[in-house]
């Protein structure tokens, strides 16, 4: 089966601006029209061989390092228990799941501390978060509490802040970021900031060729920042920020902060020489105050193996059993 993206870019392309003044009394950076963005490079034909290949190559480097993944029982700081939930501070370096090879993960361990009445862990999980992400994490005990979570996240009850360290000093206090995003073929199985050319590369391509998840339509994506702090790692210039993942996307934070010109400090992907397109896919951060290659260079050097500064640092929501509201509160380990 054939698909062509022109219609599906167009609709992406018209609906994302359709709420975003409403969301914050900052600016509203980025653009509803992928065509005014530019790429990083000038996308390519896409060689479904090719892609393949990388993809392939950069699972294999995933699944390296989830192997990595260790925690138990007793390592579990717990922020809150009763009989139906329990919500954990998860360190970074810790999958949520299981990887298809490893089994050594967050949700394993809780429920080795706690069971469910399921009788199965993956009956547990509610969300996640990345690997490489710190923060709040809640579980489900009970099969009424499974749903009634599912229900919250589903019809977005929840309310999640992060905090996180990004290079360089943002001049704006706050504001939201609106770039659309997408699957990024040439960089799988990561995403990109979503450019009209890279849509119009995908034309003629099957889901044989590629896989789905590529040849969908980009996704509308609304990041809120807030500035906390400006600081310095080691001399270098860093903005502490609180970032809500507005509309929830794959990557979101990470690509967002990244083709805003501020990456995250150690993000390793989407970071300066990492595993994804440099700035989210852009030629360049879209920010006056976009933080400089040399920048971003010395602060990658000063973190060296540490963890990324990204922590999931509140969550909010109303208890899926008794109804009692809850909040939660971790302070970020960096």
């Amino acid at each position: 089966m054939r698909f062509t993206l022109i219609a599906s870019f167009l609709l992406a392309a018209s609906s994302v601006n359709a709420f975003a003044p409403s969301l914050s009394k900052g600016r509203c950076y980025g653009s509803s029209s992928p065509s005014s963005l530019q790429s990083a490079v000038e996308a390519a034909a896409v060689s479904p061989a090719e892609f393949n290949s990388k993809l392939e190559a950069q699972l294999a480097k995933l699944a390296a390092k989830d192997a990595s993944s260790k925690i138990s029982a007793n390592d579990l700081k717990v922020v809150y228990e009763d009989e139906h939930i329990v919500v954990v501070d998860k360190p970074a370096g810790v999958l949520c799941v299981p990887s298809k090879n490893n089994g050594s993960s967050l949700s394993q361990a809780v429920f080795e501390k706690y069971g469910s009445e399921s009788g199965r862990a993956d009956k547990m999980v509610v969300h996640r978060l990345g690997m490489d992400t710190s923060g709040l994490v809640v579980f489900a005990r009970t099969e009424a509490a499974l749903r009634g979570m599912n229900t919250l996240f589903r019809t977005r009850a929840v309310t999640r802040a992060y905090e996180a360290l990004v290079c360089g000093t943002m001049e704006e206090t706050e504001g939201v970021i609106n770039m659309p995003l997408m699957r990024d073929y040439e960089f799988p199985p990561y995403m990109r900031v979503s450019t009209e050319e890279h849509q119009r590369a995908l034309i003629g391509l099957s889901v044989e060729d590629v896989g789905k998840k590529v040849l969908e339509r980009p996704k509308e994506s609304l990041t809120k920042f807030v500035v906390v702090g400006k600081e310095e790692m080691e001399g270098n210039a860093v903005t502490r920020v609180s970032l809500t993942s507005i509309s929830g996307r794959t990557h979101q934070l990470n690509v967002h902060c990244a083709a805003y010109g501020h990456p995250i400090v150690g993000d390793k992907v989407y970071g300066i020489n990492g595993e994804a397109a440099p700035n989210g896919g852009l030629k360049e951060g879209t920010s006056a105050s976009r933080a400089s290659v040399e920048l971003q260079e010395s602060i990658a050097a000063a973190v060296g193996d540490k963890s990324m500064c990204v922590h999931a640092k509140t969550i909010s929501f109303e208890h899926p059993v008794t109804g009692d509201k809850l909040s939660f509160e971790s302070a970020a380990p960096f």
